[in-house]
């Protein structure tokens, strides 16, 4: 009898000890950061993963590579550079064929894609010149 009252004051004990607060939504929503807005929006473009899947390969691959590439060239050809652009190219394209959540994929692609006009922009910084292509 003793044993199940001191049972019962602890269960009493534990629930007045709890405590919740209720948080209303406008405190969520206003604390949300830009980049978990960003992250909420990539989650939801899950539906259209194939489209980013040929957009981020094309733009990626087919252009702004090749724009890179053209960019160290003429900016003469510096080693460094390279395997930036590889790299930039690569995760891409790795994240790509991985199958990768478009929450993972679209912000990577947007990390390459500002690796490479980083790049493209020191180029242009240090200077062009079609003289530079020839040995």
């Amino acid at each position: 009898m003793e044993k199940k009252r001191i049972l019962y004051k602890l269960i009493d004990m534990e629930t007045t000890m709890q405590h919740s607060f209720a948080h209303s939504k406008e405190n969520t929503q206003a604390t949300k950061s830009a980049f978990r807005k960003f992250i909420n929006w990539c989650d939801g473009q899950e539906k259209n993963r194939l489209g980013w899947l040929a957009a981020t390969l094309t733009l990626h691959g087919c252009v702004l590579t090749i724009i890179t590439v053209f960019a160290i060239m003429l900016a003469g050809n510096n080693f460094i550079f390279w395997p930036f652009a590889i790299g930039a190219m690569g995760m891409t394209l790795v994240v790509n064929l991985a199958a990768m959540p478009t929450k993972i994929t679209i912000p990577v692609f947007f990390l390459s894609v500002l690796i490479d006009l980083a790049i493209i922009a020191i180029c242009f910084i240090s200077g062009m010149a079609i003289s530079n292509t020839t040995i």
